[in-house]
């Protein structure tokens, strides 16, 4: 079948992704082409197809209509992808140079074809394997910055924003948030995934109740604070990079937020990390946290000076206090980030890839307690510094 001709839904295979690169005449006449499915993630397929003569390659991403990682029994819709589709082509109007580029959309079938990426490296198996990306934080502290600022009332007009929260309305892929990062593995149900060693350390988070507090106020915010368009899952995971490349990939959570969601869900993975590595590279994941929200800051600092739309912008002392509210809610996100990657559904390779199951238990621990340390003192913790002074105190006490 043609691509004009294919109006229902039907999963692809290396066949049939095949047959759509050909339809789509992304490649030449001529072009012998290879199809590998290379989907590792937990919602969707993805295919790799090539040209063997000349070497150019795409991406082609499906949309399940259930989550991969569960079954049939977790149905999803498919309108997850054309969100993710349209995501990548806000970003790419203000940071081209940090997301793929994205060739065909189809919503009928829940594809988005897009620039193949594979000569790049999944951050989060990098910095396992102790690289460093040394680029990795200026770029994302920049992506952030501008995505965040772009997208909120602070640049768009009121009306356009607001189109655009319509336009960006996720709420199934938003539950799975507001039950997986923000209720479950903060109370004793069934998608929780922990090993029995942490037992203890489960039941009194579940028992405290100052954390459920906090934990409480984020949620409010996450459920009804639409700032600005959120990536929704930026984890390092859901980045590629290299020396001298950062491209940011699978924004199908997006929906508009509060600003701090992805910031701390980036700075609570590169914590995760930091866990599980040598003192040298514990320093470099450091200074990577150290320098996003400093690039944050300072880069959305100046976009608020230059090109800020809102009246009060002007008036002084509400940029200090947006960001002081943006990095309390960006401390908060990322406490609710370390506990349900460690106990919750969804883990992390970089703690559960540790194979002494004594130094794996104590990384275990003490991304608990330190989720449990950063909900309760977000309102006090102001710099970076003083986030990593807590945390380099959580692993003098191994």
């Amino acid at each position: 079948m043609t691509v004009a001709n294919r109006f229902t839904y039907e999963p692809l295979t290396e066949s049939t992704a095949t047959t759509l690169a050909l339809e789509l005449k992304l490649f030449p006449k001529d072009a012998v082409l290879t199809c590998n499915e290379i989907g590792d993630g937990n919602l969707n397929l993805v295919f790799h197809v090539s040209d063997k003569i000349n070497g150019k390659s795409i991406i082609i991403k499906q949309a399940l209509p259930y989550a991969k990682v569960v079954g049939e029994s977790w149905p999803l819709t498919l309108k997850r992808n054309q969100i993710e589709a349209n995501a990548l082509r806000v970003a790419a109007k203000y940071v081209p140079e940090l997301v793929p580029v994205v060739h065909f959309t189809d919503e009928n079938l829940a594809i988005t074809v897009m620039e193949d990426l594979s000569h790049l490296e999944i951050s989060r198996k990098g910095l396992i394997d102790g690289k460093h990306f040394p680029l990795l934080s200026k770029h994302i502290g920049t992506y952030l910055a501008k995505t965040l600022f772009y997208t909120s009332d602070y640049a768009l007009d009121p009306k356009v924003k607001k189109e655009q929260v319509q336009e960006f309305i996720n709420p199934e892929l938003c539950k799975i948030t507001e039950d997986l990062v923000f209720t479950d593995p903060f109370f004793d149900k069934d998608t929780n995934n922990f090993e029995d060693g942490l037992t203890s350390a489960v039941h009194n988070l579940w028992n405290d109740a100052e954390v459920k507090l906090e934990v409480a106020k984020l949620k409010k915010k996450f459920l009804t604070n639409a700032e600005a368009l959120l990536h929704g899952d930026l984890h390092t995971g859901s980045i590629f990079a290299s020396e001298l490349e950062t491209k940011v990939i699978d924004p199908e959570f997006a929906y508009y937020g509060p600003m701090g969601f992805d910031i701390g869900q980036f700075i609570a993975n590169l914590l995760l990390n930091s866990l599980s590595v040598n003192q040298e590279n514990q320093h470099k994941l450091f200074t990577h946290i150290d320098t996003t929200w400093h690039v944050f800051n300072t880069e959305f600092t100046r976009l608020w000076n230059e090109e800020s739309t809102e009246e009060y912008s002007k008036i002084p002392g509400f940029l200090d206090y947006t960001l002081k509210e943006i990095f309390e809610d960006t401390i908060g996100f990322a406490g609710c980030e370390l506990i349900r990657r460690t106990i919750g559904l969804a883990h992390v390779a970089d703690l559960d890839g540790i194979e002494n199951e004594a130094t794996r238990l104590v990384a275990k621990n003490n991304a608990i307690e330190l989720g449990k340390y950063l909900l309760k003192h977000r309102t006090n913790i102001s710099t970076t510094e003083e986030l990593l002074q807590r945390v380099r105190s959580v692993l003098q006490h191994d």
